[in-house]
């Protein structure tokens, strides 16, 4: 969530640097509004501001991400991701990583998986040219939980790793730095191993990730990670009791965490809080690689009654 306000906000400051002459004021203070129906999930109205805007300024990038970024959530992928790609053609620099990604969470909608990850890898490519080994590292773990999450383990294992490496690559890093790279680390081969029917291994990682957080080095943010890998393992373990137990305990904002507690749930046969979940999934507003893999869950579920 926090990310998504963050996102927002250079969103905001793109699009009043793009305005054109003469209106630069009026265009900002509509995107501005876009924006605030955006993230406050009225999409309907977010969409036929930003069609308003364009009208006004077709070269606003800010706004072609914008309506790009909603459409995606109405299901709606082929327009959006023609915004999308106007919005990689016209962003800044400094926006052009983000617009990137958003194209890569586009494809990751519909399990693209190479196409999602062709547009992160040339996000990862421009951090490492910039030095940005910790933006790199991020950009490579978005790349293989593509993978994972799409099936294609051995790309995954690649990417976590390339991630992970990058990241350890960060000069004078701090001792909450090192420990970050190491939880991501940890964290990934925990859900590879599951995802291989590993268990003891992936249990062994899942203990890892606890070590790490006790340590008391991440914030309080990063807490949640425990509970979060120990859920995704036992789930794919089966154990629907321990999987609901755990994930309760993670970010509940977390569109991704919810698709699991709501899978664990149909696994107990409890329909009803399996709705639930999924209902929160697609009331959510943000448009990320966890509402990726989510949210077009909860529809099916939702649409087939269950």
């Amino acid at each position: 969530m926090i990310m998504h306000l963050l996102t927002l906000a250079t969103l905001t400051m793109a699009a009043m640097t793009q305005a054109p002459a003469g209106a630069p004021s009026k265009v900002g203070e509509l995107v501005a509004e876009a924006q605030k129906r955006q993230s406050e999930g009225q999409r309907t109205g977010a969409i036929a501001l930003y069609r308003q805007i364009l009208a006004q300024d077709p070269r606003n990038a800010a706004a072609h991400r914008g309506i790009g970024e909603s459409l995606d959530l109405e299901g709606q992928f082929s327009e959006a991701r023609q915004h999308l790609e106007k919005a990689i053609e016209l962003s800044p620099d400094e926006e052009m990583n983000a617009a990137l990604s958003a194209m890569g969470v586009s494809y990751a909608f519909e399990g693209n998986a190479a196409a999602a990850a062709k547009y992160y890898q040339r996000a990862f490519d421009r951090h490492v040219q910039a030095g940005a080994l910790d933006s790199a590292g991020g950009t490579a773990n978005a790349i293989g939980r593509v993978y994972l999450e799409t099936g294609d383990i051995a790309n995954a294992e690649k990417w976590y790793r390339a991630g992970y490496d990058s990241a350890m690559k960060v000069a004078s890093r701090t001792p909450a730095q090192t420990d970050l790279a190491e939880m991501r680390w940890q964290h990934a081969q925990a859900r590879i191993a599951a995802r291989r029917k590993q268990f003891d291994v992936a249990r062994k990682h899942v203990d890892a990730v606890r070590v790490i957080v006790e340590r008391g080095q991440l914030g309080a943010s990063q807490r949640s990670n425990h509970p979060h890998v120990a859920g995704y393992v036992a789930f794919y373990q089966g154990d629907a009791d321990l999987a609901i137990a755990e994930l309760s305990k993670a970010d509940q904002d977390d569109p991704f965490v919810l698709g699991l507690l709501a899978q664990a749930y149909e696994q107990k046969k409890d329909q009803a809080k399996a709705r639930e979940l999924y209902g929160k999934i697609i009331a959510l507003p943000t448009h990320s690689l966890q509402m990726a893999f989510a949210r077009p869950l909860a529809g099916r579920r939702l649409a087939a009654g269950r």
